[in-house]
């Protein structure tokens, strides 16, 4: 994947103790706490390396071990466990200048009670029951975001929690340094897809850059032949074509254009050191075409992408991509176009040319049609529908004075016919809990009509991110209801509204 490997990111391991029951009682805790981290790293569930970083067994250590966290690049964020009880009060200075992500792991090494051999000796070293109430009380008391998982340290299923919050922590640490490039401005009047990019920066992390379409003109003059026969060589290799975008074809010579605006933007983005980009129908004056097919293989390569200027939706493409990397299914920018009013109802969503053939169902086919937008020559695109299955599409709305994410938990479905006038990329999906609940719920929550949708994420990975965003999130699902679902929509509102008056 583009500019991102788990393994450049590790996950500190804290473990919290005391000095009340002496010294060889804290070289327990540390001989069970390596034996720990070991095995979750030996477990092979865990997509980064556990990192232990010793016991916290004063305020002064709690201070140092969070605030080299900080510092540390590769760090990505913090497991904390309490062996023994750990009075917390000791963690407060510490916890006060925390900025990573953070999780508490509410487990203890033995997974049983020793019902013949327990002593006093065994219950004052083993009060993980204790110590992480203790350190949990005053987390909430000092209202900093984190993740709880219970659970033996063994457990495969606490392995899955774990490893979805470090997916989500690896994507928060790439957003971090993510610079987004917006070819051309938001589309003109609209609103939804636009939005604060100094408070986006300050709150999620990422840098929006503005450049002409002009700039991207210039680079693709600087293409080669040699490149572009590379790239189409590739396309022959990876897609079937239809017969006017092959080699004699009458649109071929618009695959090759599309191969030299691919080759230009790739270069440009890797130049600028960008994760992510957008760009708008509506500013293209020297690009021969809509550079579609560039989107798409740039997306299935890990760069986020937003149509018509969405940088909102680009960045969180961008993140849910890294979230998944490694994971089956694909992930993709989308937008809403049309309705089936049948059954549970369902949406087509499609774009103009912009979808990531990661989630196609079946071999992607070269194309080459005419685009009734955008005032130029023909575009080459990928065709193909998604491969059915169970994801979540996600936006990331400004309502003013805060960020909401939405999402709604959608089954894909296949096509009751094929589509052979459309000649697009499309997926056709059932919004949970059926179309006239969840299409309102979502018009009721201001979202979006581009979203970035993922097969292998889940509802976790999203309350995980917003968590530690600290932003707004609702979700849509099969339990939703639109009665119950305004009422969250209003205390979510006042709850904000109150929490800003507070902060002047």
């Amino acid at each position: 994947m583009q500019n991102f490997n788990f393994q450049d990111f590790e996950i500190w391991f804290v473990t919290g103790a005391q000095l009340l029951y002496g010294g060889d009682a804290v070289k327990h805790v540390d001989a069970h706490s390596n034996e720990m981290v070991a095995g979750l790293n030996k477990s092979g569930n865990l997509p980064v390396k556990v990192v232990y970083k010793g016991t916290a067994n004063s305020s002064a250590e709690v201070a140092a071990a969070l605030s080299a966290a900080n510092a540390d690049k590769k760090c990505a964020g913090v497991i904390t466990w309490m062996h023994t009880f750990s009075p917390a009060k000791m963690w407060i200075h510490g916890l006060k200048g925390y900025q990573k992500p953070l999780l508490h792991l509410h487990t203890q090494f033995n997974k049983e009670i020793p019902w013949s051999e327990i002593d006093m000796d065994f219950m004052n070293l083993n009060q993980s029951a204790h110590g992480d109430r203790e350190f949990g009380h005053i987390v909430s008391r000092m209202r900093k975001n984190r993740k709880v998982v219970v659970g033996h340290w063994q457990d495969g299923k606490v392995h899955e929690h774990i490893a979805v919050w470090m997916r989500v922590a690896a994507a928060w640490a790439d957003a971090q340094d993510m610079r987004i490039i917006r070819f051309g401005d938001n589309m003109n009047n609209v609103a939804v897809t636009d939005g604060d990019k100094v408070e986006a920066e300050i709150r999620l992390g990422y840098h929006v850059d503005y450049f002409s379409i002009g700039d991207l003109a210039a680079e693709v003059k600087r293409v080669s032949e040699k490149q572009v026969d590379e790239l189409v060589a590739a396309y022959e290799k990876e897609y079937d074509f239809a017969d006017n975008a092959k080699r004699g074809g009458k649109d071929h010579a618009q695959v090759r254009e599309a191969a030299r605006i691919e080759a230009a933007l790739r270069k440009f983005l890797e130049a600028k050191g960008a994760k992510a980009f957008t760009t708008n129908f509506d500013a293209l004056h020297e690009i021969n075409q809509l550079p579609g097919l560039a989107a798409q293989r740039l997306m299935a390569e890990g760069y986020g992408f937003g149509a018509e200027g969405d940088w909102k939706t680009a960045a969180l493409v961008r993140t849910m991509k890294v979230m998944a990397h490694g994971l089956d299914g694909g992930t993709s920018f989308l937008e809403d176009y049309t309705y089936h009013f049948k059954g549970k109802g369902s949406i087509l969503q499609a774009h103009m040319l912009e979808i990531c053939p990661s989630i196609a169902g079946a071999k992607p086919r070269m194309e080459v049609h005419p685009l009734g937008i955008g005032g130029k020559a023909d575009p080459a695109r990928l065709v193909f529908t998604a491969h059915e299955g169970a994801g979540v599409a996600a936006t990331v709305v400004d309502m003013g004075n805060r960020f909401r994410m939405i999402v709604n938990l959608v089954d894909v479905v296949k096509p009751e016919a094929a589509l052979p006038k459309l000649p697009v990329a499309s997926a056709l999906w059932i919004p949970q809990p059926n179309l006239e609940a969840g299409a309102a719920a979502w018009i009721y929550a201001g979202g979006t009509h581009h979203t970035s949708f993922s097969y292998p994420l889940t509802r976790e990975y999203m309350e995980d991110y917003a968590d530690i965003a600290d932003i707004e999130m609702v979700t849509i699902d099969g339990n939703t209801s639109i009665p119950e679902f305004k009422k969250e929509l209003r205390l979510n509102e006042v709850y904000y509204l109150l929490n800003r008056a507070l902060q002047y």
